[in-house]
């Protein structure tokens, strides 16, 4: 099957949001540049989502006026597609022409997808259970996604790590196979 990774939102805008926290930021980059370079090896498409908010509004560090929408710059990548877009799942971001990233994936004969990037419960997440639906088989690389703590309505903060778990527990098996940096590439991969 063929199949293609997808870079979501691995973006400079979350480096100016106040829940930003670098802690795990370079294993997360050291995992998702692995798999970039495993996957250009392998002549496996690498395609990169961007979060745009749809504003002028230079302070929103998604938007396009903040000059903030661009890739991290340890991250090194020569991405095949670019997408940009401005809900949860990447699989409704669209190239400069229109294009969208369903549809680039389909033209190209590609029903497997590597799931990567930033936030692991929000467009990591969103996008695998929209692949997923729409007959993609899914990859999910969970230490080659990053989130950060959050609070519940109650006032608990939550890990990072509980939040990996969370959604590891609610895609496994359901949406995608959930697999590390290391094995998604490996013999089992396909």
């Amino acid at each position: 099957m063929q199949q293609a990774l997808i870079v979501i939102d691995v973006q400079e805008s979350f480096r100016h949001r106040p829940y930003f926290r670098a802690e795990e930021l370079p294993g997360f980059l050291r995992n998702v540049q692995a798999l970039v370079d495993g996957c250009q090896a392998r002549g496996i498409p690498v395609v990169q989502v961007f979060h745009r908010e749809r504003t002028a509004d230079a302070s929103d560090p998604f938007s396009e006026a903040s000059g903030h929408v661009r890739a991290m710059p340890e991250l090194r990548l020569k991405a095949d597609a670019a997408f940009h877009k401005h809900v949860h799942s990447a699989m409704f971001g669209t190239t400069a022409d229109g294009t969208t990233l369903e549809s680039w994936l389909r033209a190209r004969g590609i029903g497997g997808l590597l799931v990567t990037g930033i936030r692991t419960e929000q467009c990591c997440e969103t996008t695998t259970r929209h692949a997923s639906d729409l007959g993609f088989e899914v990859r999910y690389v969970t230490d080659a996604t990053l989130t950060f703590p959050m609070r519940t309505r109650n006032g608990r903060e939550v890990s990072a790590a509980e939040i990996r778990e969370r959604t590891e527990m609610v895609l496994e098996g359901r949406f995608a196979r959930v697999v590390s940096a290391a094995d998604a590439l490996g013999p089992h991969a396909a």
